[in-house]
């Protein structure tokens, strides 16, 4: 071919290159800008709220709800055991528990979760019957088992697929929801997560946190 031909050729796949880089490199930034407001819904329900971002480039959220303090973290997870990468969002009641040692419930259960240390508790517990079939529970201490009738209000809880965790221990209570996975297109074709382009809803973050001040009435009664 003709080096004629080919400078032509040459100088597209350069301007392609270029426009293409350009359009990623402003994609990126509007994506981290955007991860930074994910939880602004949220910090209207909160009394004296108190935000940062997290090094992963999402944001950590704390402050009181209903007199009752709590925190909000969405935290990433795109190990390649998963389908699709995905965002967590944990919501945490930071008060002190009458609960001696910690225990932990885990929906489908990999071992792997980059927010939990479900695996390396000691005891497994078989959970009743009535518990989705999904779910494990495991414990450091048999003291630390929670009562029926938490056991009762989490499988009702865990009925709902977006349900990974709850954490039950004397420094507080947490659970652990899917807040949002990578579109499915876009990362088999381009392996792009894209994670962090919908905002926590105010709804969502609401119920989670009076089902973890609930909880907590259910430990003190």
């Amino acid at each position: 071919m003709s080096r004629w031909l080919l400078l032509p050729i040459a100088i597209g796949l350069v301007w392609w290159f270029a426009v293409t880089l350009r359009r990623l490199i402003a994609e990126s930034r509007g994506l981290a800008a955007g991860r930074a407001t994910l939880l602004d819904a949220v910090a209207g329900l909160l009394d004296n709220p108190q935000a940062r971002l997290e090094p992963s480039g999402f944001p950590r959220l704390s402050g009181r709800y209903a007199g009752r303090a709590v925190e909000l973290r969405l935290i990433p997870d795109s190990l390649t055991f998963r389908k699709l990468p995905a965002l967590w969002l944990l919501v945490t009641l930071t008060e002190p528990q009458p609960v001696r040692g910690e225990a932990r419930i885990m929906a489908r259960s990999s071992g792997l979760e980059p927010f939990s240390t479900f695996a390396h508790l000691p005891l497994s517990i078989t959970l009743p019957a009535d518990f989705p079939a999904h779910c494990s529970l495991r414990a450091d201490s048999a003291a630390a088992l929670p009562p029926p009738a938490m056991i009762d209000a989490l499988a009702k809880g865990f009925a709902d697929p977006a349900w990974k965790e709850a954490v039950i221990s004397g420094h507080g209570l947490r659970l652990v929801v899917l807040a949002e996975e990578a579109d499915r297109g876009s990362y088999l074709i381009y392996r792009e997560s894209g994670l962090g382009r919908r905002p926590v809803p105010a709804a969502m973050a609401r119920g989670l946190m009076d089902r973890l001040i609930a909880l907590s009435e259910t430990l003190h009664g």
